[in-house]
């Protein structure tokens, strides 16, 4: 009767590390098909975030957006109204203006976040911080948003 257990386990243990395996192995594509579709420049489409009033509102704006294969990133975004893009949320990431960055990104596939680790930038209190994204890849489009539940900002880019 052991021998018949001992047996038995065998095979169902090699198959279950053979499944794991190649669960795996599905998981990392799934993670390489969307690194893969964030690699290259995007363009703003829009730009979604509260105002002095608290209310969500498209903001008047253009912008870039570049992801490499190496694990680089570089944001800007240039409000066409100055005054508009104004530290009104719990992080100010625009100054004049004007938001620029770079630094580093992991993708996190499985739980559709990244990580950016920044930098440089012009706001010079973001540097040093990982900032985790949220993302949704639709056609040829990435909505990102922040993971913070403080933060209510949403952004649109396209591949260009």
């Amino acid at each position: 009767m052991k021998k018949l257990m001992s047996m038995g386990v065998v095979p169902l243990l090699t198959a279950a590390v053979v499944l794991g395996g190649a669960a795996s192995r599905a998981q990392e594509r799934v993670g390489d098909d969307a690194r893969d579709r964030f690699i290259g420049a995007w363009r703003l489409v829009w730009l979604e975030e509260p105002g002095a009033d608290g209310k969500v509102r498209r903001a008047d704006c253009t912008g870039s957006l570049v992801f490499t294969r190496e694990g680089r990133m570089s944001v800007q975004v240039m409000y066409r109204h100055p005054q508009e893009g104004a530290a009104t949320g719990p992080v100010p990431y625009v100054q004049g203006g004007y938001e620029a960055t770079f630094g580093r990104y992991e993708i996190d596939a499985p739980s559709r976040t990244f990580t950016y680790q920044v930098e440089g930038g012009l706001v010079r209190s973001l540097v040093g911080k990982d900032l985790v994204r949220s993302f949704e890849l639709s056609g040829n489009q990435l909505i990102v948003k922040s993971a913070r539940p403080d933060e209510r900002w949403r952004v649109a880019w396209e591949h260009y």
